[in-house]
């Protein structure tokens, strides 16, 4: 049975570095057999992905917004597991938040670009609960953030 590792590769998706925390929290925490990871903003490969849905960012690019942020999710989550993807046993839940204007009603759809990620990369294990609510503003202009609960062994 391939490992998370050869599913990533398959699907083309390189792990950034899991970025650093930019004020005064860490990146995650493990208590017992779940990993709580601080939120993602959308940080691609090409840099920030940063304005507001419903205004400055059409909604595919929200979609890559939030995909990017469930690929620094696993970035952070490879590193709470000491390098060993293969440990996460659940993709628990997600908490989303979209940058949009008051008036756009499609966040669960612009979440999807991480959902659909973590049940690509992790299978079955990859279907969680979720939230995905507008925000007036994001850190950094970001278009999308999301922080995740994961169970490991």
């Amino acid at each position: 049975m391939a490992g998370i590792e050869d599913k990533l590769i398959e699907l083309g998706i390189i792990l950034p570095d899991p970025v650093a925390p930019v004020a005064n929290y860490v990146p995650f925490v493990v208590s017992g057999n779940h990993v709580f990871i601080s939120g993602q903003v959308s940080i691609g490969p090409d840099g920030l992905i940063a304005g507001k849905l419903g205004r400055d960012l059409p909604f595919e690019k929200g979609v890559e917004a939030a995909h990017a942020c469930g690929v620094n999710l696993i970035a952070q989550l490879k590193a709470a597991c000491g390098g060993d993807l293969d440990r996460v046993r659940r993709v628990v839940k997600l908490g989303a938040f979209v940058n949009c204007t008051d008036d756009f009603y499609d966040q669960p759809k612009i979440v999807n670009g991480a959902s659909d990620l973590m049940v690509a990369v992790f299978g079955d294990a990859g279907r969680h609960a979720r939230a995905a609510v507008g925000a007036p503003s994001l850190p950094l202009n970001a278009a999308v953030e999301i922080d995740g609960v994961f169970e490991v062994s």
